[in-house]
């Protein structure tokens, strides 16, 4: 490692002017979003950096220079940070990527500079694991927020600049990066509200892993974008004259939805964009600061609710109760001219930073301070609560409901003393239980919401009152994983649950030691285990649990292992066994109708006679962008870049993933299935069939047709050559009379 004395004086290294300029740059937007700037320190960490990425180039062909100057600029200018932060993001690759020891950053800026290098240098070995779901590399993350929020801060930025140059990388790692992101950083990005910083690595990585969706979405967006105008200007034009007139300093503007979240609302609702009624929302910023701004929100939705009529179930108030990230803001939904839904988003400036920048504008509101206060401290008691869990598998199970359940809704409920608690929709009491105490959980017998008795299944909603009834003789039910959704209640209930079968299996291994040694019995743990599985146990531990639970009698084991069974009717049992196994085997290789030997372009190079699976999860077809997963049987599974499954197996198995095409595929036919909608007239099945089969003579494998009310939905299962013969018998289908909507149905 290089030490402080081996480093040039900072006058001796020179610069190339067009990085100088880019310093310049960062400075003036330091200047202008901080509240305050050592630009001295700021410079000395540039050129500490310069020099030490002196010989480091970036896959764009660029100095590897302009990625630490860039993510600098993102922290300043979107993130808005401290000067301290700025720094860091300029020096974060030089511990890892270089030969600068971390006692040179710690001598040369301080322990806190160190402190937060050294955070981010531990983390960024967690996404370049194989394993990103490990316990320990979770904890890994999770420590570096508890330690100093800046960590994780300063990171955002340098993934959002590495997304912003994704281009440049090879596919598997474009795959892989942006499957992480959009499953790890965006979430996270969304828990700390920083808005802006969520909502651009969301597109950026749909673009990725989908780009021919994402691209659907932008160009209508700019097709519609003239009309959208339009129309914005005709909703704002009378309420910017009331607001005038009532004497408000305020701006108004129409936010569009970023693309990958209309992109989830088309498949949620399973609608096309063009009825999606809220891609766009107007928003009123109020120049008023305080207690006075809290009471001019209220006034300016009262003059919003005169000019246009509000739909009652639309409102929200996350001004008396804010969201568990800091974020504020009134929300309504009116009905604007002709008739349309326009949501209005009510909010003072400060309350705006706070719901772009998120943890991050506290450091502007609280004048620069840098430790932790109150309301940051919201933003790590579920951090603080992870790692107070001592079950070393937890993290694992934490990354898979923390990707469910970041983006949900929450609620607010209140105990009988009327405290206000925060929960994710739809949190159940036994949620609630866990949430007021570990110990009230543990001990909850049954609850009353709104003083009436309710199971402890049901789905709180927001301004419920909640009463937990407890017992000291009560214990968890493992029923309760059912439909329990905050991480620290399924924590909880599982801890009680190993060790409860922990337990069983101890009682069961004394039990089988007593009656081993009765019977006079000798058998080793290797053996024993090989008999286990001969009786279709999993393993020991399950064997143990099952005889420590009066499931199985240690009896039979004994009798089984002393070989009183009949040698022949043993031999008989194992053809019967093997041909079962023949058979099944049989049935597999049937119904693995697209597993055959196929040829495809593996890493730039055509390979043929490869054996071949194409995901049923997902039904790629020529034409998609795919990606090759090896199994362990070493056939090559082709699935879609935006399969349901793709994220855990990018992220977390990406040794396994094949960088593939397409090569020209003769006379084979691909399993593909269309979602359909529509009127439910007579003939419209006939007609439906028709267009497929005889029109464009396409095999139909399965149709399944349900209908309610006058309309019908359906799935319909296609044998297709490629992608263009799909999107062919898509738009012919859409030209049916009564058919609402057309889509490509994933399984």
């Amino acid at each position: 490692m290089i030490q402080a004395s081996a480093v040039p004086e900072r006058d001796e290294i020179e610069i190339d002017n067009r990085f100088e300029d880019d310093l310049n740059a960062l400075l003036a937007q330091c200047r202008e979003h901080l509240p305050t700037v050592d630009e001295d320190m700021i410079r000395r960490a540039f050129r500490l950096s310069y020099w030490a990425h002196r010989n480091d180039w970036r896959e764009s062909g660029e100095r590897y220079i302009s990625h630490p100057l860039q993510v600098a600029t993102i922290v300043a200018r979107d993130i808005g940070l401290d000067d301290t932060s700025v720094a860091a993001a300029l020096l974060h690759d030089v511990v890892e990527d270089t030969e600068l020891s971390l006692d040179l950053i710690r001598e040369e800026f301080g322990e806190t500079m160190a402190s937060i290098i050294d955070g981010l240098t531990k983390i960024s070995g967690v996404f370049e694991s194989r394993e990103l779901g490990q316990a320990e590399n979770v904890r890994k993350l999770m420590l570096s927020m508890a330690s100093d929020l800046r960590v994780i801060l300063v990171k955002f930025a340098d993934r959002l600049h590495n997304m912003r140059t994704i281009k440049h990388l090879p596919k598997k790692k474009r795959l892989k990066k942006a499957s992480e992101t959009l499953d790890l950083f965006a979430p996270l990005a969304h828990r700390f509200g920083l808005f802006t910083i969520k909502s651009e690595l969301e597109d950026l990585s749909f673009k990725t892993l989908d780009p021919e969706a994402y691209h659907h979405i932008v160009d209508r967006l700019k097709e519609m974008a003239e009309q959208r105008e339009a129309y914005i200007a005709q909703f704002v034009q009378p309420l910017e004259e009331r607001l005038a007139e009532e004497g408000y300093e305020f701006e108004i503007y129409g936010r569009v939805k970023n693309v990958y979240s209309i992109h989830r609302k088309m498949k949620r609702k399973n609608k096309p964009i063009d009825e999606i009624y809220d891609i766009f929302a107007i928003r009123v910023v109020l120049q008023s600061d305080g207690k006075r701004g809290k009471e001019d929100c209220w006034r300016v939705y009262s003059l919003v609710t005169d000019l246009y009529k509000p739909l009652p179930e639309r409102f929200r108030d996350f001004i008396s109760v804010p969201k568990s990230n800091g974020y504020q803001s009134l929300h309504t939904t009116v009905f604007g001219p002709k008739g349309r839904r326009v949501e209005v988003q009510i909010r003072t400036q400060e309350m705006h930073e706070v719901a772009e920048r998120g943890v991050a504008a506290h450091w502007k509101y609280k004048e620069g301070k840098k430790n932790v206060d109150e309301e940051m401290e919201k933003f790590l008691e579920w951090v603080r609560d992870l790692l107070d869990n001592p079950e070393p598998d937890e993290a694992t199970e934490f990354v898979k409901e923390f990707r469910l359940n970041l983006y949900d809704e929450e609620i607010y409920v209140f105990t009988p003393q009327g405290d206000l608690m925060t929960l994710p929709q739809g949190a159940t009491p036994v949620d609630f239980a866990f949430k007021v105490h570990t110990e009230v959980g543990m001990q909850c017998i049954g609850a009353k919401v709104n003083g009436k008795m309710v199971p402890l299944s049901q789905e709180l909603t927001s301004g419920d009152q909640v009463e937990i009834i407890t017992s000291k003789k009560q214990q968890p039910n493992p029923d309760w994983m059912n439909f329990v959704v905050t991480h620290k209640a399924r924590s909880r209930i599982r801890q009680w649950t190993n060790e409860e079968r922990r337990k069983a299996a101890e009682l069961g291994r004394e039990m089988w030691k007593k009656k081993k040694d009765r019977a006079d019995l000798e058998i080793s743990d290797q053996d024993l285990q090989q008999v286990a599985h001969e009786l279709k146990f999993p393993d020991l531990q399950q064997l143990f649990y099952e005889i420590g639970k009066g499931l199985y009698d240690p009896g039979e084991l004994v009798d089984h292992i002393k070989g009183q069974a009949d040698p022949e009717e043993d031999d008989e049992e194992e053809i019967e066994d093997e041909e079962a196994l023949k058979e099944r085997y049989e049935r597999f290789l049937d119904s693995a109708q697209s597993t055959g030997k196929q040829t495809l372009v593996v890493n730039g190079e055509v390979q043929e006679d490869l054996a071949v699976n194409y995901a049923s999860c997902c039904n790629p077809i020529p034409g998609d962008e795919v990606f090759g997963f090896v199994s362990k049987t070493g056939t090559i599974n082709i699935h879609r870049s935006n399969c349901q499954n793709a994220s855990d197996l990018l992220v977390n198995q990406a040794d396994r993933i094949l960088d593939v095409d397409w090569s020209r595929q003769k006379d084979v036919q691909f399993v593909a299935a269309l979602r359909l909608m529509g009127e439910d007239r007579v003939g419209m099945v006939n007609d439906i069939t028709e267009v497929i089969s005889k029109n464009l003579k396409t095999n139909i494998r399965s149709i399944t047709i349900d209908t309610e009310d006058g309309i019908f939905s359906g799935t319909i299962m296609l044998h297709v050559s490629d992608l263009e013969h799909l999107e062919r018998l898509m738009e012919r289908l859409k030209r049916i009379d009564g058919i609402h909507g057309v889509y490509r149905f994933e399984e």
